[in-house]
């Protein structure tokens, strides 16, 4: 029998559906989940938008309701449920609750609401504002609801914004293994009032080699757990069993066969303190070990793992409200599996893997979902070897983050960068992407990133769907600026629908071949191919067939295509040839192409000495009726007069040239500004223009400091 899959759609109810010939994204999870904007209310619906800063932004959809006092928003319960988890935002600085009704009935118990956790404040993060709006709530409902069954919430005098209720059907609690120990027996307190933290050390002591069983109530934990290893640690269930503290398991070392499972651990956590090991597990759990079932809320970090936790297995746990990363493979992960998780709310990447002192290797995101990470990414890959990010299902990222990034991205050294073959298969991206404020331009839904070196590594990206990115689909883009080159990328079958922008954004010099990529309702052009910066190179798209929708190119690299813009109308004094890419049969030192159309007519390129004839090619990037050139040399004196014998050609195609102009010898003279006009006959109609260097009387090379192309 398939199992069922939650696929995210553009608003309203979160469906269930069986997976296609390929594994279906995301993870199978025990809720179903209803936007609050698809439900009936007396409120106010706000959004869509994606402006960083801004509550509409942060919510799943891009969309939620606001409630002030009296109003409410009644939902439509989708399956039996007994319980609702629901998604809201206060005011900050404020606290209050929600009435809840049940067929029009309303119940004794209230749903807490508070800003208490959210609102944060990251300042050291470039580029971050004030962000995390949003928290999550949890009630058992004290009775079984069935599908068509309406269930209600109202605003009692605190203004809330609603995003979404995940109604679940909870199981009884489970009960006491034979033969385990519980923390009870060892003086726990379950009421939440005493301090259970001895009784926990006690009960893992006595329990070596066994299970020490957690029974439904509440824990309260002062200080972090060490020492574990070689035992199992059991609750009731995550609704029945439910820890208190920030920080559950904090040790560098431990060798392995430690068993977390099937209970809640919620902190305290107000704030983002990088220095504080506020996490629910800081460091090492060891090999042969798994976290599962588990509920993860108000912590700054679900897992950070270092050292050695070689086969560990986190599967089937909710990670809620973090204010940094729900899970990071802090280096030296090895054989690690991440799958059939849900996230949401993250204060930075909801799942990372970061190579710091040691490679990440063999470890693997799959069948996970991923929801609303407000800073950062959905999934990240910095450095590693032979890493696999597979169908997973990502949605609503906000600033400085995409929905997947793959990046040589380190931080702090010594960083291990991508290697092997990294494996990027049946992923679903939505609303994915977002403006990055330091760089001033977007990030695509999926990110290809050379920032601190070059990705030398085989990326294969298969099996890909981006729905609604407000920007790019694709992008292959040196964060750092430094121009190192994104090579060895295939992106084969891909479905692109609804992209604000491009399906491309090349942004670095290297290549990348697609096939069998499809794209409909593109906003501005098929590619937006502008490596930064100007001189770096060029990003070869290699058509391996099979593509459709996206086959024309943004003309403009001074400026940055807007959603739905289209491309700019022809503008007869505007330079083609400018921040194009561009490549030559050679260069002498480092006198690259890129310098020719980098706008600084005091930087050149120059061909390789003694080699004539030597050319010089420029992609305009779509094809264009170029009437005019206007080449240049560096305008200072100390460039002697000089003729360079000149042929110009043209191509649509890349491949087959035809002559415009034949060698002719062109004079440049600083006294009249070093620079030579070149007519082209009308007809004229290329995509690329070469110039090939026969003679230059000045120098055994050719040289062009720039190469303008004019429509008139």
């Amino acid at each position: 029998m398939p199992v069922l899959v939650i696929t995210a759609l553009s608003a309203g109810l979160l469906t269930a559906t069986t997976p296609t010939a390929h594994a279906a994204s995301g993870a199978s999870l025990p809720f179903t989940s209803v936007e609050a904007e698809s439900a009936t209310s007396t409120g106010t619906k706000i959004g869509p938008d994606y402006t960083q800063g801004t509550l509409a932004s942060e919510a799943s959809g891009r969309q939620a309701v606001r409630l002030t006092s009296g109003q409410r928003v009644e939902f439509t319960v989708p399956r039996a449920a007994n319980a609702v988890n629901l998604a809201y935002s206060v005011p900050d600085g404020q606290s209050g609750s929600l009435d809840v009704y049940v067929n029009g009935t309303k119940l004794a118990r209230t749903l807490p609401v508070t800003s208490k956790y959210s609102y944060i404040d990251t300042s050291w993060i470039p580029g971050a504002k004030q962000h995390h709006f949003f928290d999550n709530a949890r009630l058992l409902l004290g009775q079984n609801v069935q599908a068509g069954d309406k269930v209600a919430f109202q605003a009692t005098g605190t203004q809330v914004t609603v995003d979404v209720a995940d109604f679940e059907q909870v199981a009884a609690a489970a009960t006491q293994p034979a033969g385990s120990v519980s923390v009870t027996s060892k003086g726990a307190d379950p009421s939440g009032n005493g301090d259970s933290t001895q009784a926990f050390r006690d009960a893992i002591s006595a329990a070596q080699g066994g299970v020490v069983w957690i029974p439904p109530g509440d824990y309260k934990l002062t200080s972090a757990l060490s020492g574990v290893q070689n035992v199992t640690l059991q609750g009731a269930g995550s609704w029945h069993t439910v820890v208190h503290t920030s920080r559950f398991i904090d040790q560098a070392g431990s060798s392995g066969g430690v068993h977390i499972k099937d209970f809640a651990v919620i902190g305290e956590v107000t704030e983002r303190v990088d220095s504080n090991p506020d996490n629910f597990v800081n460091g090492a759990l060891g090999p042969g070990s798994s976290v599962s079932g588990m509920w993860l809320q108000h912590l700054k970090v679900g897992l950070w793992l270092m050292g050695n936790n070689d086969n560990l297995v986190v599967e089937n746990n909710r990670f809620l409200d973090t204010t940094a990363d729900g899970l990071n493979l802090n280096g030296n992960a090895r054989g690690v599996r991440v799958r059939n998780n849900f996230l949401r709310n993250q204060g930075d990447d909801a799942l990372a893997m970061w190579s710091l002192y040691a490679p990440d290797t063999n470890s693997s995101f799959e069948n996970n979902t991923i929801s609303q990470p407000n800073l950062a990414n959905g999934i990240a890959i910095y450095g590693g070897t032979d890493i696999a990010v597979k169908n997973n299902l990502v949605s609503d990222t906000n600033a400085l983050g995409s929905g997947i990034a793959i990046s040589n991205q380190k931080f702090l050294d010594p960083f291990s960068p991508l290697a092997g073959t990294i494996t990027v298969d049946g992923n679903t991206l939505v609303r994915t992407g977002a403006m990055n404020p330091n760089w001033n331009h977007p990030m695509g839904a999926l990110r290809v990133d050379s920032y601190d070196s070059a990705v030398n590594a085989t990326v294969n990206i298969t099996n890909t769907t981006i729905t609604d990115s407000p920007y790019s689909a694709f992008e292959f883009v040196s964060g750092g600026g430094q121009g190192h080159p994104v090579r060895n990328v295939t992106v084969d079958g891909a479905t692109v629908r609804n992209t604000g922008t491009v399906v491309v954004q090349a942004e670095a010099q290297g290549a990348a071949t697609f096939r069998n990529v499809t794209a409909t309702s593109v906003g501005s052009a098929g590619v937006y191919n502008c490596p930064y910066p100007a001189s770096s190179g060029t990003f070869a798209l290699t058509d391996g067939g099979g593509n459709s929708g996206w086959s024309s190119t943004w003309s403009d690299c001074s400026t940055w295509p807007q959603p739905g813009q289209g491309n700019p109308a022809p503008d007869p004094t505007r330079n083609l040839a400018k921040g194009r890419p561009a490549t030559a049969t050679g260069s002498q030192d480092v006198y690259t192409p890129g310098k020719a159309v980098d706008g600084d007519a005091n930087s050149y390129w120059e061909s390789t000495n003694n080699a004539f004839p030597q050319s010089w090619t420029v992609d305009l990037g779509s094809a264009e009726a170029v009437r005019r050139l206007v080449l240049k040399l560096p305008p200072s004196a100390a460039w002697g007069a000089r003729t360079q014998t000149i042929t110009v050609l043209g191509s649509t195609d890349g491949s087959a040239y035809a002559t415009v102009v034949g060698a002719t010898g062109y004079r440049f003279d600083p006294a009249t500004g070093n620079t030579a006009t070149v007519t082209l006959p009308s007809g004229t109609n290329l995509r690329y223009l070469r110039l090939s260097v026969s003679a230059n009387t000045g120098w055994p090379a050719g040289q062009f400091s720039e190469v303008e192309a004019y429509l008139s």
